[in-house]
Formats: C-alpha cells, sequence, structure tokens
C-alpha cells in the first residue's frame, strides 16, 4: 500500500525505485563502514585519514536522507534497516581490529570505487524516467568521486 501517488507511471516509478533504494542501501553502509574505519584507524597520517573519513560520513548521511526522502515523495518505501543494507550494500566485510592508516586508505578507495560504478548505473537507468530523480544521483556521485579522488591522491 502506497499512501503518496506518484506522477510517474507503474513501470518507470518500479525502475527509479530501485535505483532510489540500492542507493539508499550504498550511502548508509558507506557511512557505516567509514565509521568503522575512523574508529580503529592507527598510523601516522592517523589525523589526516581520520578527518577524512568524518568527511565521508557526512556526506554519505546527507545523502542518504536525501535519497529516502526523494523515495518516500514518490510514494517508494525507504528500507534503510541494517539487515536490508547488509544484504544489499556493495560495501563487503571490514576487517576486525586496528587499520593501518594506509589500509584505511584503500578500503575507501575500494569501497567508494564500487559505489560510485552501482550510482553511475543508477544514473543511467533514472534519466529517461525520472530526470530529478537523476540529479540527485549525479550530485550525489560528484560528491563520492571528490572523495574518493582525495583518497586516491592520499597513497599516490
Amino acid at each position: 500500500m502506497s499512501v503518496v501517488k506518484s506522477s510517474l507511471p507503474e513501470k518507470d516509478l518500479k525502475a527509479v525505485g530501485a535505483a532510489l533504494q540500492g542507493a539508499l542501501v550504498d550511502l548508509v553502509d558507506l557511512s557505516l563502514a567509514a565509521k568503522q574505519v575512523h574508529w580503529n584507524v592507527v598510523g601516522p597520517r592517523f589525523r589526516s585519514v581520520h578527518l577524512q573519513l568524518d568527511e565521508v560520513v557526512t556526506t554519505a548521511r546527507q545523502h542518504s536522507d536525501t535519497v529516502a526522502e526523494r523515495a518516500s515523495a514518490l510514494g517508494v518505501n525507504p528500507d534503510g534497516r541494517s539487515a536490508t543494507v547488509a544484504a544489499t550494500s556493495a560495501i563487503g566485510a571490514l576487517p576486525e581490529g586496528w587499520i593501518k592508516d594506509s589500509q584505511a586508505v584503500e578500503i575507501l578507495v575500494v569501497s567508494l570505487g564500487k559505489v560510485v560504478e552501482r550510482m553511475r548505473e543508477r544514473i543511467a537507468v533514472t534519466g529517461e524516467p525520472d530526470p530529478v530523480s537523476q540529479d540527485l544521483l549525479i550530485t550525489l556521485t560528484a560528491d563520492l568521486e571528490k572523495h574518493a579522488w582525495m583518497f586516491q591522491a592520499e597513497n599516490s
């Protein structure tokens, strides 16, 4: 049951809803993964990496709220429950314990790369049926790509 009626045709709503749900899951997991690494990073570049990780967390949290609210506005229930996130995120398991600063950077490079790749697929899917959602995905992908660039530069 949907309490909000979308202006999109059902077929388009299904595609856009799936793209938004996937984006939400990846953003929620990215914020959790970055925070986990943030708490456990050690090494000579601790401070700079530690602060960089918080920037990723802030970006992911802000965009996850925007994505979830866009889904709701279209009549699609956003699902950010932990079980859903764990089952469908692009980000794999993180190592336990302390994480060396260079390993932390590599984890973020890989995680951001996976999320950006999936966001670009969602951008393609949403272009025709819902340019508003596509624009939202383009904006958040640009922010994630900026973080990916900065982490890649850390290990150059």
